[in-house]
């Protein structure tokens, strides 16, 4: 069993297994695998996730269609590793760990008709792990993350432009290897950042032109546990479980909750805490995969992808509830290049969503038999 090749085939078909959609508006599930690779190594990612998810009216403008409310994507990283000695690794990540795009047509008659919401992200990360003799290595890290975002609802003409906010946060991990049967195991934890946002809103048909805030985000903590082993000669079992802290994010601008208070009070609405974007549950996104080395050149993988459903009633500018995917991988080794390519597909979750101006606990709208493909490519060197 060639396990070098084989451990560079786990690495390969968990990258480009994407984050599409994955647990609230993550992009990037911040994995470690560039550190295990052989020598200094470099590699560059590029990736691209085309949705398609529309709704439909269930109370306010009952049967009129979002259409597809959601734009497509592209996502890249850049990673670096370099051995300082015989037992100690750096490496540096560049990728973006949250993003969303929002694009709801306009002319469909529904409450959310010309919406549309951005949220950017970039994320610098350094990280030294220390090998020990038995096969066990710790690795920590420490991550400067910038974030900003933009919104605009239809209905009101609500607007939101955010700073770009830079914060830190931290990883910490653990990781045990068994080269002779390409056994790998990795835990890592990645901090919540809090970021501190300056904001500029206004909403000319509610009176209000320009009004300054505010307000506090955290983009959530994580524990990623990845694995990979030899199962035969050429063959590699890897997967991954990755939990996300998402009950602790949410979008909630000082003048917006302010106005829904005054109208949900107007209406005899209780007066909830309806944030732009927020999730009631956290995520627990599971993969399985199986690679096969054909030739000394030449390697497939193929990953399953779960994410269960919580059954909760969404904001609409995030109506995804759960996914089950799955992914086609294919690398090629020459010399001292190795490049990969993937594409995956997704049947995104049924989900209902909750108008902040609708009765608390009524869904608006109803979004149903929805997908995502995403495609991408990787280009790695060793120096």
């Amino acid at each position: 069993m060639q396990t070098s090749r084989l451990a560079l085939l786990g690495g390969a078909a968990m990258a480009l297994a994407s984050s599409a959609y994955a647990g609230g508006v993550e992009r990037s599930n911040q994995g470690v695998d560039f550190l295990f690779e052989d020598g200094t190594y470099g590699e560059l990612s590029f990736g691209r996730i085309d949705p398609d998810v529309s709704g439909e009216g269930r109370t306010l403008a009952t049967g009129t269609k979002t259409g597809n409310m959601l734009g497509g994507e592209n996502v890249g990283s850049l990673s670096y590793k370099q051995d300082l000695g015989d037992n100690i690794v750096l490496g540096i990540k560049l990728d973006q760990p949250v993003g969303a795009t929002i694009r709801y047509p306009t002319g469909t008659g529904h409450p959310f008709a010309g919406s549309t919401a951005d949220l950017d992200s970039t994320a610098l990360t350094a990280y030294l792990m220390y090998k020990f003799d038995n096969g066990f290595s710790v690795l920590g890290g420490v991550r400067a993350q910038q974030v900003e975002g933009e919104v605009f609802l239809g209905s009101s003409g609500y607007e939101l432009s955010t700073n770009n906010d830079r914060e830190f946060g931290y990883t910490l991990g653990v990781a045990y290897e068994r080269p002779d049967i390409a056994l790998r195991v990795a835990l890592t934890y990645n901090s919540a950042i809090d970021h501190r946002f300056s904001a500029t809103e206004s909403s000319p048909l509610l009176g209000v032109n320009e009004a300054s805030s505010e307000f506090d985000t955290t983009i959530p903590q994580s524990v990623h546990l990845q694995f990979q082993t030899g199962i035969a000669e050429d063959t590699l079992l890897f997967g991954s479980v990755r939990w996300v802290d998402w009950s602790e994010f949410d979008i909630n601008p000082d003048f917006y909750s302010a106005t829904l208070a005054a109208i949900n009070m107007a209406n005899g609405f209780p007066v909830n805490d309806y944030a732009l974007a927020s999730y009631q549950s956290d995520s627990i996104t599971y993969r399985l995969g199986v690679g096969r080395r054909f030739t000394d050149a030449w390697s497939g993988a193929f990953t399953l992808i779960h994410e269960p459903q919580s059954g909760d009633i969404f904001g609409n500018l995030g109506p995804i509830d759960g996914r089950t995917a799955v992914a086609l991988g294919v690398t090629y080794t020459q010399d001292r290049f190795k490049i990969s390519g993937g594409i995956e597909y997704s049947w995104l979750g049924n989900a209902s969503s909750q108008s902040p101006f609708d009765n608390p606990g009524v869904a608006i709208s109803k979004f149903e038999d929805n997908t995502a493909i995403s495609y991408g490519i990787r280009i790695g060197y060793y120096f």
